[in-house]
């Protein structure tokens, strides 16, 4: 069965992007969707799309035009108050302009074809779709009005006509006045697609893009039970997820990272005799502490997001990053693509640029959620519990809720920072933070009891993935680096990095790889647990402290797949950053009174007067004591390898006393899985003991390369412990003899052909000592990444005066 061609109606099979004029954004894109990318394995929703003539011929029929240049004309949107009382009036306009006749019975007519193909049991999602909507540079994203689980004709044209009139929303006004969009040449279209019971489900947000930092290589996927519109609106914390694109492309199958939201509310279908079709109740505890998606469910969206960013960008011409709806069907049902719009906020910044954010102080943490805008601001606090107090607020305050909704949008514009106690980084407050450039703290629980109004704070996102709302003012600073005209110096110039949440951020510098990832931040920080505790927690005394251990890996099959799954995500998605450029990430380097810190680490550990010489490194690794943590330690790291596909990983071995202790550690590697050689696996040693240099020739032939470990390399040269402030100023990598360790060292790798390299703190601190390694022809030179573009700079001048 099929409907005649009508102008105020069109199915979306019929429906491109060419089809913009007519039926606004949303449409276009799921016309052009449903036929383009449907063969292609990607579920689009049935529908139609009421068309914007529609909505011009029921304003023309009741001569509304007047009556709306009346209400809108003039129009002061800074006055709150007025605003509110335009856009009233602009509603009351619309809605009540009849609908013609022709388009009444052309929806009645398509309604009833739905029924047919779906069963009497249809229920339909009725959404916006203007003419300005969904453009690459503006998203309109939440300004009109979304009616869920629509059933029968009477309550469907009444949906449509109420989300025309939503066209004049006070956010929508705000919005075209912001983006000098005309009110009188801006139509509204109407999307009716066929509902997907994502309230027995879940439904959620994702972008091709990662939304922080801009970085294009991955999927980010948001997403919690029940329908979409809580995730949209900010009103849970949703569980998240990361697919790299690059190894997806390849073959390879894994979730890179995910993390667990608190998905405090579910939206259902409303039971009974009710005026709401759809309600909200809380999440059932069981459901809460799980992940609203499968592995599978998320690599099949990552799949179906890279299908679509390829479609649109072949369009483009260019790459065109994507933000995209999806839903659930049912508990087993398939997954659909419900919109597909243009990311309109990171993937506008300038190429050329790099701005970074960066505290010059410190101050007492009173409120932490996701970070959003990677920017900090200050202003004093202005709680706001409902849309009555919007007129209260100042320009340049610290907007604090419970959660935004578009309607807040005129105010949030004049925040100096958002921060709210739920929503997750693909809310509008989110999105609207990062289209105006400020930051936004969502998901901040309790922020509006920790804070008070009228109390000066510090809002921080410039800190990685956790946002952090300071007490008091406390300085900070923007550097913007330009890096159109930059020259590279012939020494690869790479960065010393531990925290998998400044990954992506701190990949987009001009770097060429991660000299040093630091594998002990990412136990102590994401697993926060000894690895023989999590293999033994039946040796730990303390009752209490037991309990705590085992409650970590709830959800996991054992403790040692906690610890290993939480490694690979984090050593994996610092690969990922920077992919294909190479990481070396160096195996655990604590000491036994930092591993003693660890949760349960004290039963495991001896205690040591001198830890910094003592039970440490490659000794470590073979020793009984704790051989089976270096096993958990190789099983991660071979997962982020042949199960992620990210072979750009490469492994340090640090502490390396003896050549013995080498060939050991290389053979128990090898029994995990990680064999020199074995996949293109290079492992390279850590130069931090003068038995490394006096043996440079021998330790060569083990390994592919060395990273000289400049701390510790001193101290054992010079007999300073770096940990005693008595002998600190003795502490100094510039002493001749250390410089001559230093010269030792590269030459020894360069006789041997091996990689030469330095990850101590040395050349970030001394610009002399960096100037002295490029002169004897170091290989590379890994960096803190504050003081990257510097060097870089600084070294390629070097290398000019040497030619």
């Amino acid at each position: 069965m099929t409907s005649a061609p009508t102008s105020c109606i069109r199915w979306f099979r019929d429906l491109s992007l060419t089809d913009l004029p007519l039926v606004g954004g949303k449409n276009a894109s799921l016309g052009e969707m449903f036929q383009q990318l449907t063969p292609l394995g990607v579920r689009i929703p049935d529908g139609f799309a009421v068309t914007a003539e529609a909505y011009r011929d029921a304003l023309d029929e009741s001569d509304a035009w007047v009556q709306l240049h009346r209400a809108l004309d003039g129009l002061d949107k800074r006055d709150v108050t007025a605003l509110a009382r335009a856009g009233a009036k602009a509603r009351e306009i619309v809605y009540g302009a009849p609908m013609p006749k022709h388009v009444e019975t052309t929806i009645r007519e398509a309604w009833r074809e739905m029924k047919a193909r779906f069963g009497e049991d249809l229920s339909v999602a009725v959404r916006s779709s203007a003419t300005a909507e969904d453009l690459p540079t503006a998203s309109f994203a939440g300004q009109h009005d979304t009616y869920l689980n629509i059933r029968g004709e009477e309550t469907l044209l009444d949906a449509v006509k109420r989300c025309q009139a939503s066209l004049f929303t006070d956010r929508a006004i705000s919005y075209r006045i912001d983006n000098g969009f005309d009110h009188f040449k801006v139509f509204l279209s109407v999307a009716v697609m066929q509902m997907v019971r994502s309230d027995l489900a879940s439904s959620g947000v994702m972008f091709s893009i990662d939304t922080e930092s801009g970085h294009p290589d991955v999927v980010f996927i948001t997403g919690a039970w029940g329908l979409g519109e809580n995730v949209v609106q900010g009103a849970v914390d949703p569980d998240e997820f990361y697919v790299h694109k690059p190894t997806y492309r390849q073959g390879f199958r894994s979730v890179l990272r995910r993390t667990l939201g608190d998905k405090q509310i579910q939206m259902v279908y409303a039971s009974g005799r009710t005026r709401e079709p759809v309600v909200n109740r809380p999440t059932p505890k069981a459901d809460r502490v799980r992940f609203c998606l499968s592995d599978a469910d998320v690599l099949e969206l990552a799949g179906a997001a890279i299908k679509i960013e390829d479609h649109y960008s072949r369009q483009a011409g260019t790459l065109r990053p994507m933000d995209i709806e999806w839903a659930k069907d049912g508990p087993d049902g398939p997954l659909y693509i419900v919109q597909a719009r243009p990311e309109t906020a990171v993937s506008q910044r300038s190429a050329t640029q790099i701005e970074e954010f960066v505290l010059d102080g410190q101050g007492e943490v009173k409120a932490r959620g996701r970070a959003v805008g990677a920017r900090i601001a200050s202003g004093a606090v202005r709680l706001v519990a409902d849309a009555r107090h919007l007129a209260e607020f100042k320009p340049g305050e610290v907007l604090v809720a419970d959660t935004t909704t578009p309607d807040w949008e005129p105010v949030m514009k004049t925040a100096a920072a958002i921060v709210t106690n739920r929503g997750g980084r693909t809310c509008h407050a989110a999105i609207v933070a990062r289209e105006l450039g400020i930051p936004a703290v969502v998901g901040a629980e309790h922020a509006t009891t920790a804070l008070t109004n009228g109390e000066g704070v510090t809002v921080s996102c410039a800190e990685g993935a956790m946002g952090k709302v300071y007490a008091g003012t406390v300085p900070f600073h923007r550097e913007v680096s330009d890096i159109a005209g930059l020259k590279k110096p012939r020494t690869e110039i790479m960065v010393n990095l531990g925290n998998p949440e400044l990954a992506f951020q701190t990949s987009m510098l001009p770097c060429d790889g991660v000299g040093l990832a630091r594998m002990e931040f990412v136990i102590n920080e994401y697993i926060k647990v000894h690895p023989m505790a999590v293999l033994h927690p039946e040796r730990i005394v303390d009752e209490k402290e037991r309990a705590q251990v085992q409650a970590l890996w709830a959800g996991f099959p054992d403790g040692a797949s906690y610890f290993i799954e939480r490694l690979a995500e984090g050593i994996g998605t610092i690969a990922a950053a920077f992919f294909p450029r190479p990481v070396i990430v160096r195996l655990s380097d604590f000491k036994s009174n930092e591993y003693a810190a660890l949760l349960g680490g004290r039963v495991f550990e001896p205690h040591e007067e001198n830890p910094m010489i003592g039970f440490r490194g490659a000794a470590r690794y073979i020793h009984p004591a704790y051989a089976e943590g270096f096993a958990l330690e190789c099983q991660a790291l071979k997962r982020v390898r042949d199960v992620m596909g990210l072979t750009n990983l490469k492994v340090m071995v640090p502490f390396c006393r003896r050549l013995d202790e080498a060939r050991g550690v290389l053979a128990a590697m090898a029994s995990h899985g990680l064999g020199r050689g074995v996949n293109g696996l290079q492992v390279y040693v850590m130069c931090e003991i003068p038995n490394n240099v006096l043996l440079i020739d021998e330790f060569s032939e083990l390994f592919d390369g060395f990273s000289i470990g400049s701390n510790d390399l001193t101290q054992l040269t010079l007999g300073v412990d770096r940990d005693s402030a008595i002998v600190a100023e003795s502490f100094d990598e510039r002493d001749p003899g250390m410089l001559k360790m230093l010269k030792l060292a590269v030459e020894g790798a360069k006789r041997n052909g091996r990689h030469s390299g330095i990850c101590g703190q040395a050349p970030s601190d001394h610009p002399e000592i960096a100037k002295y390694l490029v002169e004897l022809g170091i290989d590379s030179i890994s960096l803190t990444p504050d003081t990257v573009l510097r060097t870089m700079r600084a070294l390629a001048e070097i290398e000019a005066k040497r030619r």
